[in-house]
């Protein structure tokens, strides 16, 4: 069963939200998707997860897919996590059990800078290709001095997906934005210098997941999170020759949800010890 709901934000900002739950859940997942991408894009692992006992939470990031806000465009740092919380807040308020956190590329940031700011608030956090530093530089070197509203164009460049058909998808897709934000690329820059300078503040149980050969986000920002953040129990899997949407690699994306489960139930069974 799915259903919509379109949830608020604190500044008022609608989030469009679609829920898969299933009888008896074991824990509750919130996905948090990519830059310029939207939630649709995650239907696949959704129905892994539904399939193994898991109620998932999907949301469009503001200025995203369909839901409010100027498109791909914030204004802080704050807002991507204040979105987070609505959500976060509606699960909690909703449905009984555990809550964790999946996040993608700029969801994976999403997901990290929310737990960094607010340590314990959930249970446990998956990030996959998460940009959490700025080993390779995506957007050069930005210009504070451009106008936020100034906008560039999304370029998928090399790196993205070795199934073609992933990349012929997502070109064709009218929810992809064609165009980004300054004002959201300054604010990732924000997030991104206090994820480096409140690292130890992250202490939550983690797996962090990433692709050796991604050509938008380093597997070295993988690596530095797991090395620098403070928690006690973590993991970290580099998976040699894929790319950044390892959640969309046709050929191997079944065994890296096997592993996000077999991550989910032990943290499940572990806390009931």
């Amino acid at each position: 069963m799915h259903y919509i709901k379109y949830l608020t934000s604190s500044d008022n900002t609608k989030l469009y939200t679609k829920i898969n739950d299933c009888p008896e859940a074991k824990a509750n997942i919130i996905i948090a998707h990519g830059l310029a991408e939207h939630l649709d894009r995650y239907d696949v692992l959704t129905t892994y997860l539904n399939e193994n006992e898991f109620n998932v939470i999907r949301y469009d990031q503001r200025g995203h897919g369909r839901s409010g806000g100027a498109k791909t465009y914030y204004s802080n740092m704050y807002e991507i996590v204040e979105d987070l919380t609505a959500i976060i807040e509606y699960v909690k308020n909703t449905f009984e059990g555990k809550v964790y956190l999946i996040g993608h590329s700029m969801g994976g940031y999403t997901v990290t800078l929310f737990e960094t700011l607010y340590p314990g608030t959930v249970d446990g956090v998956v990030t996959s290709g998460a940009l959490t530093r700025y080993n390779n530089k995506l957007f050069g070197n930005p210009n504070r001095n451009i106008s936020s509203d100034t906008y560039i164009k999304n370029e998928l460049g090399e790196g993205l997906c070795s199934d073609a058909e992933v990349i012929r998808k997502y070109e064709i897709d009218q929810l992809n934005a064609q165009h980004i934000s300054m004002g959201l690329i300054f604010t990732l820059m924000d997030g991104i210098t206090y994820l480096n300078n409140n690292a130890q503040r992250f202490t939550n149980n983690i797996l962090i997941l990433h692709g050796k050969e991604d050509g938008l986000v380093s597997y070295h920002d993988s690596l530095q999170l797991y090395q620098e953040i403070g928690s006690e129990h973590k993991s970290i899997h580099i998976y040699d020759r894929l790319q950044h949407e390892i959640l969309n690699e046709s050929s191997y994306n079944l065994s890296i949800f096997k592993e996000i489960v077999d991550w989910l139930d032990n943290e499940i069974r572990i806390s009931k010890i």
